[in-house]
């Protein structure tokens, strides 16, 4: 699958979710370019899941801009043509790999002919082939989370949204499945957007999105957020933009509280 179209395949524009009486996403404002891997990079809690489940259409109370494959994010037209992974496998453990796969190509309307075909394609994607025949259920968490992979890539979706795809795989599996996102960007055209909190995986992506709080702290390639904060690394990169921004808030909440005392003298001595 290639895809020619020269657009973004996502812009956002002034993208919010208050929930609870809480903002989780806060004015956010970015764009993916199609056929890279772009890595959701901040801690637990910032933001990273909620952002990725309004990308797929599934996430209440979100406002402003999203726009998915030229689509409103959540469009019934884009069901075939975004693949997502959350964190928790999404799986039926009373059906064998190959069951769910098969089931998942039905509902996606793959026609029945077809669908032998594409199982078995996703299945060497992500190296099931010899555990296919055996109980979701029976697999081991790493299995699990491939499968539910392997259903994300069911029809060669134009983009993935894949939610901390790599927690708690050996080193060998994490290293296999950046190999496989990378060869859905470079062969397929796919654009990939891959969630993670471990920075070492930053290295692995075109280009990053940083969060924290909900809020976007920068939006570059790796090499230009290393130069621009002249860090070694990039989660030393991240480190210096918090404190930055915790700077710059330190010292606006300073300004209001040295203007709001002044009005209040002024008030007192009228």
């Amino acid at each position: 699958m290639m895809n020619n179209n020269p657009g973004p395949a996502v812009e956002a524009a002034g993208l919010r979710v208050v929930r609870g009486g809480r903002t989780v996403l806060d004015d956010l404002a970015f764009t993916l370019p199609r056929g890279r891997i772009t890595g959701l990079l901040g801690p637990s809690g910032c933001g990273k899941s909620t952002l990725m489940r309004a990308l797929a259409g599934s996430q209440a109370h979100v406002t402003g801009t999203l726009t998915v494959l030229g689509r409103p994010a959540g469009h019934r037209d884009l069901r075939p043509r975004v693949g997502y992974v959350t964190q928790a496998p999404s799986v039926y453990g009373d059906l064998t790999a190959r069951q769910n796969l098969d089931y998942y190509a039905a509902v996606l309307g793959i026609p029945r002919h077809d669908r032998a075909g594409h199982v078995d394609h996703v299945l060497h994607d992500v190296d099931l082939t010899s555990h296919a025949d055996a109980l979701a259920g029976n697999l081991s968490g790493g299995q699990r989370g491939r499968v539910s992979l392997a259903v994300a890539l069911l029809g060669e979706p134009e983009l993935l949204v894949l939610d901390e795809p790599t927690v708690g795989l050996d080193p060998v599996l994490r290293r296999d499945l950046w190999a496989l996102f990378h060869r859905l960007a470079d062969d397929r055209g796919a654009t990939v957007l891959v969630s993670s909190h471990v920075m070492d995986e930053a290295e692995r992506c075109h280009r990053l999105l940083l969060l924290r709080d909900g809020r976007l702290l920068a939006e570059d390639t790796p090499d230009a957020l290393r130069e621009r904060t002249g860090a070694d690394t990039v989660e030393d990169a991240f480190l210096r933009l918090v404190d930055q921004a915790d700077a710059e808030a330190a010292q606006a909440a300073g300004q209001a509280a040295g203007e709001a005392a002044g009005q209040a003298k002024e008030a007192t001595t009228r």
